[in-house]
Parts: C-alpha cells; sequence; structure tokens
C-alpha cells in the first residue's frame, strides 16, 4: 500500500468518521491494494442491518469520487 494512497484513503474517512462516529460506529482502514480499499466497521457499525449500505453508498462513493484509483471497497472482519 502506497503511502500516499493510503494517507488520502484516510483523510477521506476522517470526514466521514463525525456520521459514524454519531451512530456509534467507526471505521478502519486494513489494506489498500490495487485499488482495493479494505475496511473494518467497528462498533454499531459492524452489526449494523445498514452496513453494506454505509459501506457501499457513503464511503465507497466519497472514496472514488475523491480519489479515482480506488476501484471499490471491501469489508473485512
Amino acid at each position: 500500500m502506497t503511502d500516499t494512497l493510503k494517507s488520502q484513503v484516510e483523510e477521506i474517512l476522517e470526514s466521514l468518521r463525525p456520521s459514524l462516529l454519531a451512530d456509534g460506529g467507526n471505521v478502519e482502514l486494513v489494506d489498500v491494494d490495487d485499488g482495493i480499499v479494505k475496511l473494518r466497521l467497528v462498533g454499531a457499525c459492524s452489526s449494523c442491518s445498514s452496513s453494506l449500505v454505509t459501506l457501499k453508498m457513503g464511503i465507497e462513493r466519497a472514496l472514488k469520487k475523491a480519489i479515482p484509483l480506488v476501484r471499490c471497497v471491501e469489508q473485512v472482519n
């Protein structure tokens, strides 16, 4: 994982964290490999029925819009 891409992803995640924290959750960056961002949802987000929507429609959309090198987001445990 390049440090530049990792820091760009972290910067976007930081901008999204207040919304996640407000609902009792959070997100951790696990890895970035060939444009695939691997994230771990924690707290309330890990067991929320809307976590896939949050991951794909919220986090993935924001990352792809801000960082063209991001191809997709995957959730890891």
